[in-house]
């Protein structure tokens, strides 16, 4: 019961959205002090705001943020995501709205900040656990830094100037603050990275309780490295300026240089691990099986698909053998066994016709026992496999679950992030000053998937066009390929939808015909999100995104 009154009086601190200050119900069993002045309940409030961590698992109305990128199509049409990709959301009409979720994440941390200030929770001292009590304790401020920098970071690549507020502000100085611009934003996230990173753990393996899930030093780093990174694109540095490139390239090369990370030896193993070594900060989630009820192939025993990766995502998976696009002449591709030779990553990451699936095989041809006319059957001809967990069982006499982590941070994003700046800012063979070149980096991912090296002599525009590609690869449903896309600002190259029309043979065989599944919009305006009206009403210092 102490534990449930602690949780109402939480939601009563932190859930009331928009920008209303902190308020305290007299009537429950705790006061602001009450917690505060004890640790436990303390650690408790600081815990809690790591529920405002995003993941991506169905998170935009039952389908994944992919859905509204060339690397799925969502099923279902009435799902919310549909409305990215034909342009009917707005200001009024919100897509993925953060702006209440972040900002009461960014409240709770400043209270925290305020009021855990300089506790040394008198009545335990003499406890036995005090010294490794306090142990803990001095590492909370800084973990409750790197999530409201964090929190700032997921605001800005939404919506690009926002509001920032280091302190606890009553209602009518929250609702009349003026924006910051993203290069402010930005400058705080990566200098509060720099103050915080020397006090967070590397890990917490020598820390009291051994708590995994926290922030670290490693993470600390990644969101200055990713920070950077969208610093230095095209949209947030329209000038082109090298030196963003060059801090961007610095950061992520603090990371390869600490070697506290590996990349995992099998591509399967590098998302649902909290075990990783390649894995520098996830958010993990209680045993469920709801995402492979959304992402099953239909035909299969409790599946309502779902997600389903596109022709486009299919095709940018090169020549094994040649390490050469499909479409380019010479690399191999055989349009009558389109799957043959192809990068081993397609096959962990989607589920192709006639593959293996629980024991069976998958039928996606015309007519298949998991193909269209079938409610709910794919559009594209692939069902997802990343993150989906086979071994679940949705058979209703045998019902099982499986814990889920979310990647927010990897060492194999940090690689790509570090290829690219290097490229931008010093060419594809040039190691600069940093040891590793923008090829060198790229080829260790390679060669983790059983690909060939990236040729020599590539010039930076071939290298930057081949490097997008096996980011798209690489981080395939892993909550990137939609803001590449507008960092980049290639918006309405990605708009065009392709899916495979599969028809089985009298002779057993297969003919694969490319089908065009839609056609999405894409305006300038689309590269920010609109602020939401309802905030603009509060604060009439808000500047509504161009075109919106």
């Amino acid at each position: 019961m102490k534990y449930y009154r602690f949780y109402l009086l939480f939601i009563l601190l932190i859930g009331a959205g928009g920008c209303n200050f902190l308020n305290y119900d007299e009537s429950s069993d705790y006061t602001k002090n009450d917690i505060f002045s004890n640790f436990d309940r303390t650690k408790s409030f600081l815990t809690n705001i790591y529920s405002h961590l995003p993941d991506g698992f169905n998170s935009i109305d039952g389908a994944m943020r992919a859905s509204a990128t060339d690397e799925a199509e969502e099923v279902w049409d009435l799902s919310n995501v549909q409305k990215f990709n034909d342009g009917s959301w707005s200001a009024i009409q919100t897509l993925d709205t953060q702006w209440s979720n972040m900002y009461s994440g960014i409240r709770a941390v400043n209270l925290f900040l305020k009021e855990s200030k300089g506790n040394t929770f008198e009545e335990r001292k003499y406890n036995d656990d005090y010294d490794q009590m306090m142990e803990q304790y001095k590492i909370y401020p800084y973990e409750a830094r790197f999530l409201r920098a964090y929190f700032y970071f997921e605001l800005i690549r939404r919506y690009g100037h926002v509001p920032l507020i280091t302190s606890v502000l009553e209602a009518d100085q929250a609702n009349s603050i003026q924006p910051a611009s993203f290069d402010e934003v930005a400058s705080f996230i990566v200098n509060e990275c720099d103050d915080i990173m020397n006090h967070l753990p590397v890990n917490y393996a020598n820390v009291p309780n051994k708590e995994t899930g926290r922030a670290t030093r490693g993470a600390a780093m990644a969101l200055k490295a990713r920070t950077l990174l969208y610093a230095a694109s095209k949209l947030h540095n329209p000038d082109g300026s090298l030196d963003k490139w060059k801090e961007a390239a610095a950061a992520s090369e603090a990371i390869i240089d600490s070697s506290w990370y590996s990349l995992a030896n099998n591509y399967s193993n590098v998302v649902n691990n909290y075990k990783s070594n390649e894995l520098i900060l996830g958010r993990r989630l209680g045993t469920s099986n709801s995402f492979e009820k959304s992402n099953f192939p239909i035909g299969y025993e409790g599946a309502n698909p779902g997600t389903c990766p596109t022709q486009n995502l299919v095709d940018a998976y090169e020549m094994q053998s040649t390490g050469e696009s499909i479409t380019a002449q010479g690399s191999g591709y055989d349009p009558v066994h389109p799957y043959t030779d192809r990068d081993p990553r397609l096959a962990k990451t989607v589920i192709i016709n006639n593959s293996q699936w629980k024991g069976q095989n998958v039928e996606i041809w015309d007519g298949g026992r998991n193909a269209p006319p079938l409610d709910r059957a794919t559009k594209t001809g692939y069902y997802l496999k990343k993150y989906v967990i086979e071994s679940v069982n949705l058979d209703p006499t045998h019902t099982t679950q499986k814990e889920h982590t979310w990647v927010l941070f990897r060492y194999g994003e940090v690689l790509l992030n570090y290829a690219e700046a290097m490229n931008e800012a010093y060419g594809p063979e040039d190691p600069a000053n940093l040891g590793m070149t923008a090829r060198e980096a790229v080829n260790m991912i390679r060669n983790r998937a059983n690909m060939p090296d990236f040729p020599t002599g590539l010039t930076q525009d071939q290298f930057r066009k081949k490097l997008r590609n096996e980011r798209m690869v690489e981080l395939a449903f892993e909550n990137h390929r939609f803001w590449d896309i507008r960092r980049w600002m290639i918006g309405p190259s990605t708009t065009d939808i392709y899916g495979m029309d599969i028809k089985k043979n009298n002779d057993g065989s297969f003919s694969y015909h490319k089908k065009l599944v839609e056609k999405r919009a894409f305006e300038d305006k689309m590269y920010l999100y609109p602020i939401p009206e309802s905030e603009i009403l509060k604060n009439g210092n808000l500047n509504q995104n161009p075109g919106w």
